[in-house]
């Protein structure tokens, strides 16, 4: 009976019942569409963030920020040929990000941190390389070859030609710790040639290379390059798999702090928390346990991220919320009245209804059976203007600029993208700009909500009927005309 009558009376007043649908649908897919494109904004960001840090990392841990003192810039010294002859001349300079490092001991004390999973060091350097050639003048001698000043004095002339001809090449190594893989800033990156390291190369003269620099120099498998007069073999080309990569080439940890002079130094600490969740608390732990270093997290770096991806998450977040919570309200405000005003214009019909035995419960349910079947309509087509929606995003992917870095400040003595401090890791100069594609994908906990949604829109909606049905007495209710 309950059934029958509700089929009934829901096909007698379809153009309410799709009024009150519709007005639920709306809302519920406007939720739908900003919950795919805040996830597809999180997506985004860690897209951007992947590139300044290895997968799997939760924070790093630097060397904290102190003044400097003297004239810390490279030094170049050329010896002097003998008798003066011109000649090549050529000078490297392998300098650790920043001139700051930890000591080795520091990641065996932030490992032993409560919540710290794995930790792993690894040192970046700088490496500038400066070539050339002197080439001597020539003496040309002064008509006639007169000489003034008396006996002694030298020809008049000048000097013609000659000078010096040099080139500056700069690059970044990282030296990775190979018994560790899983962390730090390589992972970021893809092996598309060649392999990776063997945890045994912990001291091998082996390197591999960012494909954008192999490529700019032409470096491949088998081939090798020359570090500070030391020759590597190249076992592999690995390409970033969003943005810059974060040095030009890796090597064996050892090896980089042998050509750097820093025996058991690292400029950074990448780590992993045994529970996400307790990110914060770790961070607590190790700047309380382990003094003089600075910790940074994914999120302080993702504080930097600026541009119109900023813009975007900030709108998402905010005020695409905030517009769907007040669509929502006003979506379940319009199907209450709405059901209300369909009570009222059913006073005769549910005063009969009493009149044959029905209690006040029944009919109140009944009531509130036929808006909870509108809310189901309701969330169907708003899930399906939601999927909709999302996939135009996604389709359309509208493209996104991030900007890396920023001002720098607070996240490491140097900077994000100075000394390896923060998260920002080796190699980094100056902020960087990155384009990235939004996507707006949608999880199953999206539609769990949506569904959560309609079945609430029909609630609240039934509760104004059913307050108003379960009011009428079937006395008062025959006396009025519908």
């Amino acid at each position: 009976m309950f059934f029958t009558y509700l089929r009934r009376e829901l096909r007698r007043r379809r153009k309410a019942a799709l009024v009150v649908a519709s007005g639920l649908a709306l809302g519920i897919a406007l939720v739908i569409v900003v919950n795919s494109v805040s996830n597809g904004m999180g997506r985004a960001q860690d897209k951007v963030l992947q590139s300044l840090y290895g997968l799997g990392t939760d924070m790093t841990v630097s060397k904290a920020a102190t003044p400097t003192s003297g004239d810390s810039r490279p030094r170049f010294k050329f010896d002097a040929k003998e008798n003066g002859d011109e000649g090549a001349q050529s000078s490297d300079r392998v300098m650790a990000q920043g001139f700051t490092t930890l000591s080795a001991s520091t990641v065996t004390k932030v490992a032993d941190q409560k919540g710290v999973s794995s930790a792993v060091g690894g040192l970046s350097l700088n490496v500038v390389k400066v070539s050339g050639q002197f080439t001597r003048g020539q003496f040309q001698q002064g008509e006639g070859g007169q000489m003034r000043g008396g006996p002694g004095s030298q020809p008049q002339g000048r000097v013609q030609g000659g000078g010096a001809d040099f080139d500056v090449n700069q690059y970044t190594v990282y030296g990775t710790d190979v018994t560790k893989p899983e962390l730090g800033p390589l992972t970021s990156s893809e092996i598309t040639s060649g392999r990776t390291f063997k945890t045994t190369e912990t001291d091998a003269k082996v390197v591999v290379a960012d494909s954008a620099y192999a490529k700019e120099k032409k470096l491949k498998v088998g081939g090798s390059v020359t570090v500070k007069g030391v020759k590597y073999e190249v076992i592999g080309i690995a390409t970033a798999s969003s943005g810059d990569a974060a040095a030009n080439l890796y090597i064996p940890l050892k090896q980089a702090q042998t050509l750097s002079g820093d025996k058991d130094k690292v400029t950074t600490i990448y780590v992993k928390a045994a529970d996400s969740q307790q990110i914060e608390a770790v961070k607590s732990a190790i700047q309380k346990n382990v003094p003089g270093t600075t910790v940074t997290t994914s999120a302080d770096l993702a504080k930097t991220v600026s541009g119109s991806l900023s813009t975007a998450s900030d709108l998402a977040t905010t005020v695409g919320k905030w517009l769907s919570i007040a669509v929502l309200v006003a979506a379940f405000l319009v199907a209450g009245l709405l059901t209300s005003s369909a009570v009222s214009r059913r006073v005769r019909e549910f005063g009969t209804l009493k009149a044959l035995g029905w209690k006040s419960g029944r009919v109140t349910r009944q009531v509130v059976g036929e808006a909870v079947v509108n809310g189901l309509v309701g969330g169907a087509l708003g899930i399906a203007l939601g999927l909709a929606g999302a996939y135009a995003v996604t389709a359309i992917s509208p493209t996104l600029q991030a900007q890396l870095g920023g001002s720098g400040g607070g996240l490491g003595g140097e900077g994000v993208f100075r000394g390896g401090g923060g998260l920002g890791g080796p190699g980094r100069q100056a902020a960087k700009s990155l384009e990235v594609a939004l996507t707006a994908p949608v999880s199953l906990t999206t539609i769990v909500l949506a569904v959560g949604l309609a079945v609430a829109g029909g609630l609240i909606a039934g509760a104004f009927g059913g307050w108003r049905a379960s009011r009428l007495r079937p006395a008062d209710a025959l006396r009025r005309v519908e």
